[in-house]
């Protein structure tokens, strides 16, 4: 009877016993060259215009987050802001194509957004009066914030059917509202022209041809109100949906030296109220396919406009204001680091997180200002990872995915990001240096996405010295609290960050291993990783 007592509990153990698995992962970096290059504020963040009455499924998540009416002065918001050390914050979102300034002399009232049937997303006109913006900019100073401000690019043009509007863009209000900021001497570095009217547009669409000539108007303008100016803001644009024919026209017809940046936005994962969400978030193959609008953004400047360069000016995972259940937590956060580290990967300069603060998406909760998981990894990103991108060679399951980029402030040594999708598998990540690799007819081995076969003999590993112990390496392994994936609150190293008692961010301490030993990667975790002995060409 006891022997099979004992056999009983034995067979019921074993689903738990099996269930988690491990497996080894060789990450091979290769430092002799980048790859390619983000800018020096690539993390950036969005404040959008969206009042209160913004609602969807059946909720109301904005709040008080709007740039008309965000509490500016609150302690959480500034110092979340100056912990990232010139965080870029894009200013803008979908009713900015509604937004008319009160400058001086304006000559009428400078009301806010309302709900009003039949007017674009269901509401009004709305106007930014100079006291408001007088004390934005107060805020982006004090916290060294890069500004990037999306302009009304529909004022004077008529509604002609189907959400198709035509006519010349009115220039004079955004005119005026450029000559007042440059009168205050507020640092502007760079104009969005429109948002999400190109291609078919979203709720309204301009023609590819008419924004064209509008474009290269605005850098006119630009070009006089600035021409005493020591430093030129950029001209970036169009702010929308990735639609091929139409973003390259768009720059055949600008030319040369008109557009810096092409913007394109993404929410990949569908609908705030997907049922799929958290399936999404964990499947590789499905985070892989935005791999093919960062290409085809890649290869549209390269032929069409080699001067301009690749930004995501917004992107939020989920539309409509994001997921109530998922965009605050920390399962959230898989695919935002992925995207990170995939859209560096294809030259991406710069990449706009909807939102800091509004919705259910925002880096920091609406109504607390108490920073969400996602806003620690974009932290993270920003101190750890640099400009430089490096390629790798990958081996083993395709739930682990690796970046690795030179360390930041273009300090010698590489940083990676690991991010392990399994729910059920803990990865054993041996990192090696491809000094000494030679790579011949084998298997197993992952060349960020083609397949490179075997290793002909043994590989270096990270340091100097294969034999050299003494050297180390700085991880920082995110992980949620109590196992759940769907907390809002995330633990570094094991524990859990919160702010201080005087509403600080804590500090982000690594723990220090030796660097030529492997690296454990938890079911579900993201690592950052730092070899400051990394022998990286690249990186010196």
């Amino acid at each position: 009877m006891g022997f099979h007592l004992v056999l009983f509990l034995v067979l019921c153990a074993l689903p738990g016993i099996f269930s988690k698995e491990s497996a080894d992962v060789t990450v091979i970096v290769r430092g002799s060259a980048t790859v390619a290059k983000t800018n020096d504020h690539f993390v950036c963040a969005t404040l959008d215009w969206w009042p209160p009455e913004k609602c969807n499924y059946n909720q109301c998540p904005w709040g008080q987050s709007s740039i008309l009416n965000l509490d500016l002065t609150h302690p959480l918001l500034a110092k979340a802001i100056q912990a990232f050390n010139s965080l870029r914050i894009r200013v803008g979102g979908s009713l900015q194509d509604q937004v008319i300034y009160g400058v001086p002399n304006f000559g009428g009232p400078c009301l806010p957004i309302k709900k009003m049937a039949g007017g674009l997303f269901g509401f009004s006109k709305g106007c930014l009066s100079m006291a408001r913006w007088d004390k934005l900019n107060l805020l982006f100073q004090k916290t060294g914030a890069i500004v990037t401000f999306g302009l009304n690019a529909l004022n004077g043009r008529h509604h002609i059917h189907n959400g198709v509007w035509g006519g010349d863009w009115n220039s004079s209000n955004a005119r005026a509202f450029i000559e007042y900021t440059i009168s205050k001497g507020y640092p502007v570095d760079s104009w969005e022209f429109g948002n999400e009217l190109s291609g078919h547009g979203v709720g309204a669409s301009v023609s590819v041809e008419q924004y064209g000539k509008d474009l290269v108007h605005l850098k006119a303008i630009l070009d006089e109100l600035y021409k005493d100016s020591r430093s030129k803001p950029q001209l970036v644009a169009p702010g929308g949906f990735f639609d091929q024919p139409w973003y390259a026209h768009l720059l055949q017809l600008s030319g040369s030296g008109v557009l810096n940046a092409m913007t394109h936005h993404i929410y990949n994962l569908g609908g705030g109220n997907d049922p799929h969400i958290t399936s999404k978030i964990t499947d590789p193959q499905y985070l892989s396919r935005e791999a093919d609008t960062f290409r085809s953004v890649q290869l549209t400047i390269k032929n069409h406009g080699p001067w301009a360069s690749a930004w995501v000016s917004e992107a939020g995972g989920a539309y409509n204001s994001g997921s109530r259940l998922v965009s605050s937590t920390f399962l959230d956060s898989f695919w935002y680091l992925d995207e990170l580290g995939m859209a560096s990967k294809y030259n991406t300069k710069v990449y706009c997180r909807q939102t800091l603060i509004g919705g259910n998406y925002g880096l920091l909760d609406t109504k607390t200002f108490i920073p969400n998981p996602d806003y620690y990894g974009a932290l993270l990103w920003s101190r750890l990872m640099g400009n430089g991108v490096l390629s790798i060679d990958l081996s083993g399951s395709p739930y682990l995915r690796a970046y690795a980029h030179c360390r930041k402030k273009k300090q010698a040594g590489v940083s990676l990001l690991l991010i392990n999708l399994s729910e059920s598998t803990e990865f054993t990540v041996t990192v090696r240096n491809d000094i000494n690799v030679n790579l011949a007819e084998g298997g197993g081995i992952q060349r960020d996405g083609a397949f490179v076969h075997g290793l002909k003999k043994t590989v270096s590993w990270v340091g100097r010295r294969a034999s050299d112990e003494s050297e180390m390496r700085e991880e920082y392994h995110l992980t949620a609290k109590d196992g759940n994936h769907l907390s809002r609150t995330v633990l570094l190293n094991g524990t859990p960050l919160e702010l201080t008692k005087d509403g600080d961010i804590p500090p982000l301490n690594p723990v220090s291993i030796a660097a030529n030993s492997p690296i454990s990667m938890a079911p579900l975790s993201i690592a950052f990783v730092v070899f400051p002995k990394f022998e990286a060409q690249a990186c010196v």
